[in-house]
């Protein structure tokens, strides 16, 4: 399998507001940069469609290191959140709805295959590859602004 870096990152103006994502996909010394945006959006909702659209970028199966700033994606899997909003039929604990269904379950559906790891990194931090994305996301947002 081929071992592939991704780094992401969201912005948003207001929550909601408009918004922007970014994502770097890097394997074997080349890079890939993508970037979009939305009008009415939310920061977690971009953050979310920043590894969306990386993985669903990648045309074979890979071990990826997906690195974020977003406590938010990184600890839905880090502490096993998704596989209790699974178990519970996409409510939390205390049994409201999770936010951004739709979003979870293509993020699901865009990991088949791949064997993701990731990785929380400081966000506006020492990062090179986080502050690219960065200023991919407020890029892209301020389109909408």
């Amino acid at each position: 399998m081929k071992r592939v870096e991704i780094y992401t990152d969201g912005a948003c103006s207001g929550n909601p507001g408009p918004g922007g994502w970014g994502a770097i996909l890097r394997y074997n010394g080349l890079e890939k940069e993508l970037s979009g945006g939305e009008g009415q959006t939310t920061n977690n909702r971009m953050e979310l469609t920043g590894a969306i659209m990386a993985l669903e970028a990648l045309k074979q199966s890979c071990e990826i290191d997906l690195y974020t700033d977003s406590r938010y994606l990184c600890d839905a899997f880090l502490k096993g959140w998704v596989d209790s909003w699974l178990k519970r039929g996409w409510k939390k604990a205390g049994g409201e709805k999770v936010l951004n269904i739709d979003l979870w379950q293509r993020l699901l559906k865009a990991m088949e295959g791949h064997d993701v790891r990731f990785h929380w990194v400081k966000g506006h931090a020492e990062n090179p590859f986080n502050n690219r994305c960065d200023a991919l996301a407020v890029s892209e947002r301020d389109k909408y602004r």
